[in-house]
């Protein structure tokens, strides 16, 4: 067991996550031991509580608590050869600092308790001269989509500064219950994390001032509409919290189909799939090495089939329908 230690962050680590960096630095502790030293307040920044979310800066001090030793020295991530062919497939565009992959709905991005299933626990298999890509951010293990990964250091912590100063711009599509009105606009307020039935965590409602509380703004705008039944929606997320779409959505009286967490009164679209039918369908941001990153991920199965079903053509997606 180690003892207590103080870690200045270094020149090249700015604007990552504190998960990320510190895994980088302990990979032999796992997410969910890190959850628990935040939760306990046994790691902090600069003397202060942090989430794993939180964004490093140079010379920002991270205290790290007694640790385990690592074992035998062994890879920490075994990557069988199904999950390398099936990250491989995911990967929509590749260059020398950036993957972008098309992640399905229903794989976690990180692990957890219980998860030991993940885009994270498979990156090995996209090892670029024995160097691991790292993800840049996080997608909701339902949603499917645009996910990006940084190939080296400074790649990922110029695609994280892009997120962080709100330079990315990202387009989700979503199937709704019912039709929007009006069928442009934004939606915007506070939100904070709550327990809902059964003690799930589940964003609620939250008022200026409240402790904990985050601003979201949400844009949105209906592309298609099979009567008053269901709407296909583009959503750009102008802050990104945690299922900000879906709890906007939700809250507007239009919930997303198949969100058996975020729900309105509407009656659901019968003989569709049951799953979450929110995608991030396109992203554009600042290129590390200069000029601009975009990227297009196709919709996932389950989405496929029920636009098909509802009669949506690609044709009706507009470029940009917010554009100005």
């Amino acid at each position: 067991m180690s003892g207590v230690q103080t870690i200045a962050v270094a020149a090249g680590e700015e604007d990552q996550r504190l998960d990320r960096w510190f895994k980088r630095r302990f990979p032999h502790i796992s997410h969910g031991a890190l959850e628990k030293y935040l939760r306990k307040g046994e790691v902090r920044v600069d003397g202060k509580r942090a989430k794993s979310a939180f964004r490093l800066q140079k010379d920002m001090l991270v205290r790290i608590p007694p640790l385990p030793e690592p074992g035998a020295p062994k890879p920490f991530y075994r990557v069988s050869a199904e999950d390398a062919a099936a990250l491989r497939e995911m990967v929509i565009y590749k260059d020398a600092r950036v993957i972008v992959l098309n992640k399905p709905a229903g794989l976690a991005v990180q692990g957890g308790t219980k998860t030991h299933r993940h885009i994270d626990g498979m990156l090995d298999a996209l090892a670029k001269k024995g160097e691991r890509p790292r993800l840049v951010h996080r997608l909701d293990r339902d949603t499917s989509g645009v996910l990006l990964l940084g190939r080296d250091v400074a790649a990922t912590a110029a695609l994280a500064k892009a997120f962080q100063s709100r330079k990315a711009q990202k387009t989700y599509w979503a199937l709704v219950l019912g039709v929007p009105r009006p069928e442009l606009g934004m939606l915007s307020g506070y939100m904070k994390k709550g327990f809902g039935e059964k003690g799930r965590e589940i964003m609620m409602t939250a008022r200026h001032g409240d402790p904990d509380a985050s601003y979201a703004r949400t844009r949105y705008a209906v592309l298609a509409r099979a009567g008053q039944r269901a709407a296909w929606v583009a959503l750009r997320p102008e802050t990104g919290r945690t299922h900000q779409l879906r709890f906007h959505m939700a809250g507007m009286g239009y919930a997303i189909a198949g969100d058996r967490k975020y729900m309105c009164d509407r009656p659901e679209i019968g003989g569709l799939e049951q799953q979450l039918h929110l995608h991030a369908h396109a992203i554009s941001l600042p290129h590390p090495d200069g000029g601009t990153l975009s990227a297009e991920a196709p919709l996932p199965p389950h989405m496929e089939q029920s636009f098909t079903a509802l009669g949506f053509s690609m044709q009706d997606a507009d470029a940009d329908p917010f554009a100005e």
